[in-house]
């Protein structure tokens, strides 16, 4: 974790949208198409726009529409959630394989500034954490992981912080 806005070290100066998100493989291309289906995300109004080759980077987009746009005219934070809620559990299921159990625990966002435009959120998984979840865990073990997550519009302001808790347990 990190204290970027994105959760993601970078230069301060730069575009708070990685311009070179690591690259998408055939697999993860299909698998983004896939997730925009899914009724329950859909529903969110928010979208999938990149998850890298290893599943080590997701990048979501929450449109400012009709659909996620509230009765003040600024966006829902039902929208700004669902579309960030899914995203770490299943980034860190594909990333660890059939031989991890990994749920949701427990989840807060925290409201900064109305949105009024498209926002951006980026996640990212170091193999550092996914290689101590493995080498920390025996079978039948299990524990909790803390990750955090922001929606940032194109200069970089955060308009909302969702913190994500992680059960992931090792088969035994």
């Amino acid at each position: 974790m990190t204290d970027s806005p994105t959760g993601i070290d970078r230069d301060p100066d730069s575009n708070p949208i990685d311009p070179d998100p690591p690259a998408e493989s055939l697999r993860t291309r299909l698998w983004r198409h896939a997730f925009n289906l899914l009724p329950a995300y859909r529903g969110t109004g928010g979208r999938i726009d990149h998850i890298g080759a290893e599943w080590r980077y997701v990048r979501v987009r929450v449109p400012f529409n009709w659909r996620t746009r509230n009765g003040l005219g600024v966006a829902f934070g039902g929208s700004l959630y669902g579309a960030l809620d899914p995203v770490y559990m299943t980034m860190l299921r594909r990333v660890l394989g059939d031989g991890f159990t990994v749920w949701d625990k427990s989840a807060a966002i925290e409201f900064i500034e109305p949105g009024r435009e498209t926002l951006y959120a980026e996640f990212e998984l170091e193999a550092a954490e996914t290689a101590t979840i493995r080498e920390e865990l025996a079978p039948g073990e299990s524990t909790d992981r803390e990750y955090d997550v922001s929606l940032v519009d194109e200069s970089g302001t955060a308009h909302a912080t969702c913190r994500k808790t992680l059960y992931v347990r090792r088969d035994g």
